[in-house]
């Protein structure tokens, strides 16, 4: 009876031939001669051959749209892993840190915060000095005096003699233009730095002989004049002056 059990076991490997060739003639010989395993192993047979006559199973019109919706939703949810894990991670790692660093960097924004304000609280402010003149004011270089004619009116240079030199301020303007009644009149663009003293000068009209140029370095070099002014500070500027009355002798 034991035997009879472990050869009916074997009857869906024996019609399927999933089996060796030695273990199908131990079922064969055991079936000649056990009659009750030959009448069930009739009925398998029976049974194989009626599966058999069925056919294969017709696949459903939908089955290839069943399988598109399978595999989309299979990627959405792979997607979706993806993502939790990502979230995970970051919650895990990255969030404490940011949190931490935001912390201290909204507490050090806070504190500067108040130091500059107790600062701009309790400092001195900056004491206001009136202007006699509007603040986006800008004054040329206008002449003072020459220390040449408050202490000689008449200077040798040289050979040369200075007779009673007089000068005026005609312009800003280096290309200005002067009539004068004198002849011998020098009209000069005088270039004046910040503490009012000429640095550099351009004779525009009127002699320009290497005496006359030597006459009026010297008037300009003791010409004192008032700088020019930009915003209330002085700085370098361009003044037009006339020399009259300047006489060369031999």
């Amino acid at each position: 009876m034991k035997h009879c059990k472990s050869i009916t076991s074997q009857f869906s490997d024996y019609l399927d031939g999933a089996m060796s060739g030695k273990a199908m003639q131990q079922v064969a010989a055991h079936l000649e001669q056990c009659p009750a395993c030959t009448e069930d192993f009739a009925l398998w047979r029976r049974m194989q051959r009626t599966l058999g006559e069925l056919g294969p199973v017709k696949a459903p019109a939908d089955l290839g749209l069943r399988l598109r919706v399978a595999l989309s939703q299979e990627r959405n949810r792979t997607a979706r892993n993806t993502l939790a894990k990502w979230q995970v991670r970051w919650q895990n790692t990255w969030a404490p840190f940011l949190l931490r660093a935001s912390a201290g960097f909204a507490s050090a924004v806070l504190l500067l915060g108040s130091a500059a304000l107790l600062i701009g609280a309790f400092a001195s402010p900056e004491p206001v000095e009136a202007r006699d003149e509007p603040s986006d004011a800008a004054t040329s270089p206008r002449f003072l005096y020459s220390m040449i004619e408050s202490n000689a009116p008449q200077s040798s240079i040289g050979d040369a003699q200075l007779q009673t030199a007089t000068v005026r301020t005609v312009s800003t303007h280096p290309e200005a233009r002067v009539i004068d009644g004198s002849a011998n009149a020098v009209v000069v663009a005088a270039y004046v730095n910040e503490r009012g003293r000429v640095y550099d000068y351009r004779i525009i009209s009127g002699p320009d002989d290497a005496v006359s140029r030597a006459q009026v370095e010297n008037l300009l070099l003791f010409s004192v004049f008032e700088p020019a002014h930009v915003f209330g500070e002085p700085v370098p500027g361009v003044a037009v002056v006339t020399f009259s009355g300047i006489s060369v002798r031999g």
